[in-house]
């Protein structure tokens, strides 16, 4: 057994299927779960995520080794504040959030030299449509990547650590620096969850909006289905990767500037060009027989992170 007591701060899918998997791995014992909402403490210990609900901070945490932050990563503020006068000596620390920098900022200003090394930053890409206790499953991080990015202070051997317990669950780990996961993600993640926002946004915008929408087909669905995500999670990760996000949208409106060219131009050759190089990056990415293998556990990781990632809401 890995840990003897964990503690989800944050009780919905992402630290619920966590435990879910630990529990079915016999990887942990207890399992004590604290969230903002009394409704959301008691769903997930009926939906057996954890063995017990608590009301605090300070008393899921109490006795834990292993304390997992599955919080939106504006709630941390205040997470890591009351970490701060009650994280015991010996436990190790890790979260979920979509943004790195801004959550290790947060820690670095709260938490003391000692509590911050035992701080490993995480980030699991996995989700689904649904979010909350109910949505939690014991397969959800199976064959999904889980991206460490431990800062200078944390030790070899308590990364090593947190890198077992999502190996156990069945994850694929890899690690990167704090800024460079920020960068990639904004290009993998934020960017295509903004553009989808914006899709949404600017066809309800139009006059003959219910037309658009009544005959939408399935390109339409799939290009804008991360659009129901939650918006204030995504308000939350918009701010707190703004530099690299506005970065990659001067970048995708680059190349919506040069496509707007060719229709202008009515060079059907470079349309033709354009799109044949995207498709070839596409295929080589995403393989059809890998597609059609996995259609939806593909099509929910196109956007590489989390629907409704936090479990916080």
């Amino acid at each position: 057994m890995m840990f003897r007591r964990l503690a989800l701060i944050g009780t919905g899918l992402i630290g619920g299927s966590l435990a879910l998997a630990l529990r079915e791995r016999g990887e942990v014992g207890e399992v004590v779960g604290y969230a903002r909402r009394l409704e959301t403490r008691l769903a997930a210990e009926r939906h057996g995520l954890i063995d017990r609900p608590v009301d605090s901070i300070a008393a899921a945490v109490d006795g834990a080794d292993l304390v997992f932050l599955a919080t939106p990563v504006k709630a941390m503020d205040v997470v890591f504040d009351e970490l701060a006068d009650c994280l015991p000596a010996d436990a190790l620390v890790t979260d979920g959030g979509s943004v790195k920098g801004a959550v290790v900022e947060r820690a670095r200003a709260r938490l003391s030299p000692g509590q911050l090394a035992r701080f490993i930053p995480g980030h699991p890409i996995a989700g689904r449509e649904r979010s909350g206790p109910g949505a939690a499953t014991a397969e959800l991080y199976r064959g999904q990547r889980v991206i460490l990015t431990p800062i200078e202070v944390n030790r070899d051997e308590d990364v090593a650590r947190i890198e077992a317990m999502w190996q156990a669950v069945g994850a694929q780990v890899e690690q990167l620096g704090v800024a460079h996961h920020d960068h990639v993600l904004a290009a993998t993640s934020h960017l295509p969850h903004a553009a989808a926002f914006a899709m949404v946004s600017a066809l309800a915008r139009l006059a003959e909006r219910y037309e658009v929408f009544r005959y939408a087909a399935g390109g339409f669905r799939d290009f804008t289905r991360i659009a129901s995500s939650d918006p204030v999670m995504w308000r939350d990760i918009c701010l707190d990767n703004r530099d690299e996000i506005l970065v990659m949208l001067d970048h995708y409106r680059h190349e919506l500037d040069g496509l707007r060219g060719m229709l202008d131009a009515g060079d059907g050759g470079r349309i033709e060009q354009y799109f044949s190089e995207a498709k070839a990056v596409r295929d080589a990415l995403y393989p059809a027989a890998q597609i059609d293998r996995q259609p939806r556990n593909l099509a929910r990781n196109l956007a590489g992170d989390q629907i409704n990632g936090s479990d916080g809401q």
